[in-house]
């Protein structure tokens, strides 16, 4: 147990070791205090002929007397004693204790025992302090305990449960990071900790590694978004590169003037290059945006463009550069509190800009003038506008309705080839299926090692610190065989995108049919509408007057309220296959069908189309082919390829060695399993296209029956309909006006008439159905 005097005593302990206003504070951790202060001097020794290490001070850790009473535990057991009784009997007697409490009316009061002062003076009254035993006897507290003066701890330091003692360390003339480097090579090298020991950095060092650690995220986080910001700007990833090649040229600026003002990269210095990538590429943006102006403009020459270009914007630039050093000259000239921060920082900006702008004026030309004559090469599925729509389309309305000169469907067509999604989305997987194939080639990672094993052993009898490189590839074949994979997808994949927009040419073909169909039918429909509103009225007269029956005028008002509900309905349909248009072309303007006129379409070959679909089965066959034989080459070993050197501190020279090796697939039952998946598969496969193309010729067949059967029925129309609708209708309504047939009779001519030219539009609409769904196999 330990006394401690109350008297107050003055700590001599600079405030530089309290870890958080030194550079460096040495923070040695454990648990013994004299142990710590032994290794603490030590480091304090060790370090103070560091370069650049000043005002070193350790932590002190001793200097308070105290009483200290060491129990005998064997002579407390004789007595039939316990220490926590002796631990409170010394703490009643000189700190006092709480054994009752008083009142006075209300109040109520601790009582306090303890000794008086004259008996609690020095050391002799606790070394006399007289203990009661069971026996009775009181007995001096001297004979049980060895009680003397010592010097205690002046301050003991936790952290994290462990004892600490802190040397202090003041950086001058040189940086804190390469001295830090110096001291923990003195520490690792002389300085032998105990187990449980051990020796953390901290002060000013620590906020630096915490900034380092921040600045390795908002570097990179800065970069990134200049160049978003760039490419939002110019909208051209090119122009964007261009711009942000400012940021090198400054950095190059920055680094010089640090090295010729002799001043160390801190994290002020990494701030101010922060800064600085963000004023640098202004010069470039004002350059590059007048060379995009002059050539607006309509000058052509380059050389000539480049030329007045960097002529006109070479006070600009300069200006622009200028403004941001000047203002920054002033902290970087500064002598004042806080030189050290804004010194570093200034430096980086004057001197990038410096370098950013005579760089930017010579090498962004350059790079401008290589970049434009460069011809860039385009993707070669990439759909840019209707012209190339319509050519790369071997199945557009070229194919199908050449023969009608029908350039509104041509045009619906190329624009849902041009804003549709899907097909959009299929183009870009057949971009993904391009690039797949440029990664066959592609190996494992390079393994770099460092060994360090007492069993190995150089000529010297001393281990090897051994550095190798390894690395595994497959056998050469192998790659061969999966480029033909590869490829065979990317052949396949493109096959699906010709049919993918086969199938939405079709689609967008027969919506427009459906529409064009829908207009005729809805200009017989108003034709009859306006013929049986007259009756209506007419009939309606004539009863009024007594000319005509009841059911005459019924049957009249209800042939026109059909004839109202039926155009009703068309328009209700009309906006419907609208609507199905709408999202096939998914386009933001209005679309509307001008054409008011359906035609029968004209019959072509459907070899075009149909070697599509071949085309497809046969990319399918190819990729369980290709994939069948990379099988096969996973009978192939594996080679591994290893080189390393070894060197130790007794050698003047390094040793090396190398080994090849072979991965044999001896356990191979897996891999015959797998062979014979594939070979399954494609065996599957053959007999699924089989299927497909026995499928596609009888869907042909069918087809044609089809088209036959409505072939007759426009073959009709044409040699006897149109003449016997039109003749009915021509006698009805000159026997009507005669009187040689009643209301009755020229109702039900009528009707016929208008029966034979709906059969005929109905008979126009499936023939061409027919023919689409012939022309692009849609089975």
């Amino acid at each position: 147990m330990e006394i401690e005097f109350t008297q107050p005593i003055e700590m001599r302990f600079n405030e530089l070791v309290s870890g958080t206003r030194s550079d460096v504070a040495i923070k040695v951790f454990g648990e013994d205090l004299t142990i710590l202060a032994q290794k603490a001097h030590e480091i304090e020794k060790a370090i103070k002929n560091v370069e650049g290490a000043s005002d070193v001070i350790i932590e002190k850790t001793a200097g308070l007397p105290q009483m200290y009473v060491q129990y005998d535990r064997s002579k407390i057991a004789r007595y039939g004693l316990n220490i926590s009784d002796l631990n409170d009997m010394i703490a009643l007697s000189f700190a006092g204790k709480t054994v009752g409490n008083v009142f006075e009316g209300e109040k109520r009061f601790d009582m306090v025992v303890r000794l008086d002062d004259a008996n609690r003076h020095d050391i002799e009254d606790l070394r006399n302090l007289y203990v009661s035993v069971p026996s009775g006897q009181q007995i001096p507290l001297s004979e049980l305990a060895k009680i003397e003066y010592t010097e205690g701890p002046a301050k003991i330091s936790r952290d994290n449960t462990n004892r600490r003692i802190v040397v202090g360390v003041n950086v001058r003339n040189r940086d804190l990071q390469s001295v830090v480097t110096d001291i923990q090579k003195i520490v690792n090298t002389k300085i032998k900790l105990p187990p449980g020991y051990y020796v953390k950095y901290g002060g000013q060092f620590e906020n630096l590694n915490s900034a380092k650690a921040r600045l390795a995220i908002a570097v990179p986080i800065a970069l990134v978004l200049i160049f978003i910001l760039l490419h939002f700007a110019f909208g051209s990833i090119k122009e964007a590169l261009m711009v942000y090649s400012a940021i090198p040229l400054s950095a190059v600026g920055g680094i010089l003037f640090l090295w010729l003002r002799d001043l160390p990269f801190s994290i002020s210095a990494g701030v101010g290059f922060i800064a600085l990538f963000g004023i640098a590429v202004l010069n470039g943006i004002v350059l590059i945006e007048h060379f995009k102006e002059l050539k607006h403009k309509g000058m052509t020459d380059l050389d000539e463009l480049i030329l007045k270009g960097t002529t006109d914007r070479l006070r600009p630039v300069l200006l622009t550069a200028a403004a941001a050093a000047l203002g920054f000259l002033p902290m970087a000239v500064s002598s004042s509190a806080g030189a050290e921060v804004q010194k570093p920082l200034a430096t980086v900006v004057i001197g990038g800009l410096f370098t950013a702008t005579i760089l930017t004026m010579i090498v962004l030309p350059i790079l401008y003038k290589f970049l434009d004559e460069k011809e860039v090469k385009k993707p070669k599925f990439k759909l840019h506008n209707k012209s190339n729509l319509i050519i790369l389309m071997p199945l557009s309305t070229s194919l199908a309705f050449s023969q009608n000169n029908n350039s509104e469907l041509d045009s619906l067509v190329a624009k849902a080839l041009g804003n549709n999604k899907g097909i959009k989305a299929a183009e870009l997987q057949v971009q993904r299926m391009s690039e797949n194939t440029k990664t066959a080639y592609s190996f494992d990672k390079t393994n770099v090692y460092y060994s360090y094993d007492q069993n190995n052993l150089a000529i010297n009898n001393v281990p090897l610190k051994v550095f190798g490189v390894q690395q595994k590839f497959e056998f050469p074949t192998v790659y061969g065989a999966q480029k033909k994979v590869y490829n065979s997808e990317y052949k396949k994949e493109k096959a699906n995108y010709d049919i993918q927009k086969l199938k939405l040419s079709l689609e967008v073909s027969k919506t427009y049919q459906q529409i064009v169909f829908l207009q005729n039918q809805e200009k017989l429909y108003v034709y009859l509408d306006s013929l049986y509103q007259n009756f209506s009225n007419a009939s309606g007269r004539k009863f009024e007057l007594g000319e005509t029956n009841y059911l005459e005028k019924i049957t009249a008002e209800s042939k026109f309220r059909h004839i109202r509900s039926k155009l009703s309905q068309i328009e209700s349909e009309k906006r419907a296959q609208y609507e199905i248009l709408y999202s096939l072309i998914q386009a933001d303007e209005k679309i509307t069908v001008k054409n008011n006129q359906i035609k029968p379409l004209g019959k072509v070959v459907n070899d075009t189309v149909k070697s599509y679909y071949n085309a497809y089965l046969n990319s399918v066959t190819n990729v369980y082919e290709n994939q069948l034989k990379l099988k096969k080459q996973n009978w192939l070993p594996d080679i591994n390829v290893d080189y390393f050197q070894g060197k130790n501190s007794g050698l003047t020279q390094s040793l090396y060695g190398f080994q090849v090796g072979l991965a044999i697939p001896v356990l191979f039952s897996g891999t015959v399993s797998k062979t014979k998946v594939a070979k399954l598969e494609l065996q599957s496969w053959e007999q699924r296209k089989q299927n497909e193309e026995c499928k596609i010729d009888n869907y042909v067949t069918q087809k044609n029956n089809e088209l036959m059967k409505y072939q007759e029925a426009l073959d009709y129309y044409n040699k006897y309909g149109k003449k016997l609708s039109e003749e009915i209708l021509k006698v009805a309504n000159r026997s009507y006006k005669q009187g040689e047939i009643d209301f009755f009779q020229y109702i039900q001519s009528l009707e016929n008439a208008t029966t034979i030219q709906i059969e005929h539009l109905d008979a126009v609409l499936q023939f061409n159905i027919t023919q689409l769904d012939l022309q692009y196999l849609n089975f």
